[in-house]
């Protein structure tokens, strides 16, 4: 009896993530209430907030399913024990970037995120773990990149916290700009060259040397 509860829960959380981001989709975030995602899931709003506290809430925990299939490849480049840190860090953005654009539930949450996401004062929860989450980011990318210079893959005196921040921005900058003109390049095909142009930077910029 107590499994079957812990499963009738499970599915309640998924049709309500579902028909958040469906809804958050269709109408931005602003403009969606909890009481539209619980009509859209059949669900009382009392059964959101058992899940989640609030929208924030829940659209940290859509963009979190969003990161599994690149946790394997994260924490191999981040391990001091790696080989080729850099070349997981290359597998990992070329997967994220063909990721969006092949599967259509990774693309929709993204779209929402860059772009359909209003970081407003009833939102201000989400604008800090969004906050948290970029510096944490930032942090894992900087492992990565420390990795690498100990293996000579990178310059010995590579600025390990400014090549941190240009890599993320630069991957936000790809993701956000195909996002909204999808048409505008070949983001899967060209995956692998987005990446390598992104190391290119890392390896030769004098810019980013201590």
């Amino acid at each position: 009896m107590v499994r079957r509860t812990k499963e009738e829960a499970l599915e309640t959380r998924s049709r309500i993530l579902e028909a958040a981001e469906r809804a958050f989709y269709e109408r931005g975030v602003s403009r969606t209430t909890l009481s539209d995602i619980a009509a859209l899931a059949g669900v009382t709003r009392g059964a959101i907030y058992w899940h989640f506290s609030n929208k924030a809430d829940l659209m940290q925990a859509m963009l979190d399913t969003t990161h599994e299939s690149l946790e394997e490849l994260a924490n191999a480049s981040e391990s001091e024990d790696e080989l080729d840190p850099l070349g997981c860090l290359r597998k990992l953005l070329i997967h994220l970037f063909q990721q969006v654009v092949l599967d259509p539930k990774t693309q929709r949450i993204n779209e929402i995120l860059f772009h359909k996401c209003e970081l407003t004062d009833e939102m201000c929860d989400l604008r800090g773990q969004r906050q948290t989450a970029s510096l944490e980011c930032n942090s894992r990318i900087g492992l990565t990149l420390r990795n690498a210079v100990h293996r000579k893959q990178l310059p010995e005196d590579l600025n390990i916290v400014r090549a941190a921040i240009c890599l993320h921005a630069y991957v936000d900058g790809i993701l956000g700009q195909w996002l909204l003109i999808p048409d505008s390049f070949q983001l899967h095909q060209d995956a692998e060259r987005w990446v390598d142009i992104s190391l290119d930077m890392l390896r030769l910029s004098p810019s980013l040397r201590n």
